[in-house]
């Protein structure tokens, strides 16, 4: 089914007036929809690593940590002390210094030297980290090997003014970014040359998709023997004439085209009223009756005056108009679908909104008749 198609489908009826949106994922049934293997999977060893650190912002304009953060203070005074300057925790007042864990992504490969983005957070109550500059922080990780350096001003893309009687706050001024402000100083030691067998792990494991990823990269590479280990997992072997050189195969097939596969899945979330039909979605034949109730409740008052000098009183009295509308929707018959079009145009010809939809949906499924997996987040 083309896009066309489906747009075409989803204008149909009152849907377009709705508030909520209707997604809809595209099939994958023909090769022009066939998707990179580099987008559905990743290849062992390839991944990237977290590593995470603790460190001082300074320079703030008074809107670092209180004094009651003792950790802050401690930390600043260790710090002063390695540069031969001995202050105690107790008398040093730290409103322009704020204590904060910085934290970054290792990818793959990375070389010594290489820069890369650090995120950091406040640890205590630091109202804002607007206007600092993170200090010497080493980044560790699991292995408590130290990988990486972070030093540089913050972007924090946000502000909070304090009054004494009102705040106002843009986005979140506690934590910020510094791009390029981490330095690699380690390298993930990866065994990557010389690999006589290289694993295929699916980002969404499915047994099918599983099997068409096997099929194609045996097309590509025909001495691998791909093999589909388990939903999630291909293995394969790597041939002789790639196994000093894996790079060259893995850029191969990272360019394999595969047709994923997946269950038929709607997707409801109740907060934005918004619902994601998968293309593998069908109906068996059902009957639906919705009708809306709409009550609307209007309050007002009526004062009555006494006439001048009748010596009477002004009297208020509420008044209260409540009008009750109820849809008269006859009951409808969805036949039978097999494709998103058909689904689409059947719930369309009920005339319900989308988050209407959210409560028919459910009512489908508990009837037997939806043939899908119904998730709501």
């Amino acid at each position: 089914m083309g896009f066309k198609r489906i747009i075409n489908a989803l204008t149909y009826g009152p849907f377009v007036a709705a508030a909520a949106v209707w997604l809809l994922t595209m099939g994958v049934t023909d090769p022009a929809s066939a998707i990179r293997l580099k987008e559905l999977a990743t290849f062992e060893g390839v991944r990237v690593n977290q590593i995470t650190g603790y460190g001082l912002v300074v320079g703030l304009n008074g809107t670092g940590d209180k004094d009651q953060t003792g950790f802050t203070r401690q930390s600043l005074s260790n710090m002063l002390k390695r540069m031969d300057v001995t202050v105690a925790p107790t008398a040093l007042k730290v409103k322009n210094v704020a204590a904060v864990m910085v934290t970054a992504d290792l990818p793959a490969f990375v070389k010594p030297g290489t820069r890369i983005d650090v995120l950091v957070s406040s640890l205590g109550d630091a109202t804002s980290l607007q206007g600092g500059t993170l200090l010497l922080t080493s980044l560790r990780g699991l292995d408590d090997q130290i990988y990486s350096i972070a030093q540089g001003p913050l972007s924090v893309g946000g502000f909070a003014i304090t009054g004494q009687a009102a705040t106002v706050q843009r986005n979140h001024p506690t934590v910020g970014r510094i791009v390029q402000g981490g330095t690699v100083e380690r390298e993930v030691p990866i065994r990557w040359q010389g690999k006589e067998t290289m694993t295929v792990k699916l980002n969404q494991p499915d047994f099918t998709t599983a099997s068409r990823v096997a099929e194609s990269i045996n097309e590509v590479l025909p001495g691998a023997g791909a093999r589909p280990m388990d939903a999630a997992t291909v293995e394969l072997s790597v041939p002789m004439n790639y196994r000093e050189n894996l790079a060259v195969m893995v850029a191969e097939l990272e360019n394999v085209a595969v047709e994923p596969d997946s269950i038929g899945k709607v997707i409801i979330n109740e907060r934005t009223g918004s619902v994601v039909v998968g293309e593998n979605v069908k109906l068996s034949t059902v009957a639906v009756a919705h009708g809306n109730l709409s009550i609307q409740i209007r309050e007002g008052q009526n004062v009555s005056q006494p006439d001048p000098f009748s010596q009477g009183e002004t009297v208020v009295t509420p008044e209260t108009d409540v009008n009750v509308e109820e849809g008269a929707d006859n009951l409808l018959l969805i036949e039978r679908s097999t494709n998103i079009n058909d689904v689409v145009k059947a719930l369309n010809a009920i005339g319900v909104t989308p988050r209407d939809l959210i409560t028919i949906f459910q009512l489908i499924q508990a009837a037997g008749a939806l043939h899908g997996e119904l998730e709501i987040i």
